[in-house]
């Protein structure tokens, strides 16, 4: 199942994709939902559509950002192997998590904001989102994705200048319109294995990140177990699992994003992100 978060006349609403590949309002099917954790609330219910039988919605809707309200927004760096081999680093021995905070989250095909007078050193990271569907607490590696709702794909922004002289990520990572993510989430039963995509990043059409979750160091049954072990893990909880190989600091020469710049990052059957680089107005 597909599950987005639209624009419509009223105001924003979460909906389900049919089988003609509309979407349909979930409040029209009887489940009222306004935040993401809500939504994997009612994923007993959402189970229970059959999606065969539903359709007649809108086709191409305004597609808005599918979290709303998470209690967290944790983040890995250094977790794609050909992404530490372009830094001729040793990889790290336990996951190096981070928060990115929930002010920057956008829509997949919102405006990513980059003011000069903050970063001169703009940067994507292509990324698989993860959605946490239970309370998960001291869970198993082997149980871990029996707690996952679905997947998404996420562009962790970054002000590159901002990360070094901070020297940690927080700030850097979540300035406004610096979490785009969407356009929809997939439910974990039709993903399947997470460490089996491709994911991608291009920027004005020249693709600059080609790689594999396969890649991944920690893959995300391990990732979950280890946040687990020391936090709670609550139902609507987002997870960006690291960036591949190829984003702009590390070209030679670096590529930073300017203004009227596309970014498009896409990961295997989860759908894609396109977003444009503006000044502030």
């Amino acid at each position: 199942m597909r599950f987005a978060r639209v624009h419509g006349p009223e105001g924003p609403y979460f909906a389900i994709q049919g089988a003609d590949g509309s979407w349909v309002a979930m409040d029209s099917l009887g489940i009222a939902v306004e935040t993401t954790p809500q939504l994997v609330a009612a994923a007993d219910r959402v189970a229970g559509i059959d999606t065969s039988g539903i359709g007649g919605g809108v086709m191409d809707p305004d597609y808005l950002a599918p979290i709303v309200a998470p209690g967290k927004v944790l983040a890995i760096a250094l977790n794609y192997l050909d992404h530490i081999q372009e830094q001729h680093l040793t990889p790290p021995e336990n996951p190096i998590i981070f928060a990115k905070f929930p002010n920057a989250l956008n829509g997949p095909d919102g405006d990513i904001v980059v003011d000069p007078r903050l970063t001169t050193r703009a940067d994507y990271e292509a990324e698989l989102a993860v959605v946490i569907g239970r309370r998960t607490r001291n869970v198993d590696e082997a149980a871990a994705l029996n707690h996952v709702f679905g997947y998404a794909v996420a562009n962790d922004v970054s002000a590159r200048d901002a990360q070094r002289a901070d020297r940690q990520f927080g700030r850097s990572k979540s300035f406004d319109t610096f979490c785009p993510i969407g356009p929809w989430i997939t439910s974990a039963d039709a993903v399947g294995d997470p460490q089996t995509l491709r994911l991608w990043a291009r920027v004005n059409g020249e693709t600059r990140q080609d790689s594999s979750t396969a890649e991944m160091l920690f893959p995300v049954a391990y990732l979950i177990h280890y946040l687990a072990r020391g936090m709670t893990l609550e139902p609507g909880d987002v997870l960006l699992t690291g960036t591949p190989r190829g984003v702009g600091t590390f070209m030679d020469p670096p590529q930073y994003l300017q203004a009227g710049d596309v970014v498009e990052c896409e990961v295997e059957g989860l759908g894609k992100l396109r977003n444009r680089v503006v000044a502030p107005p």
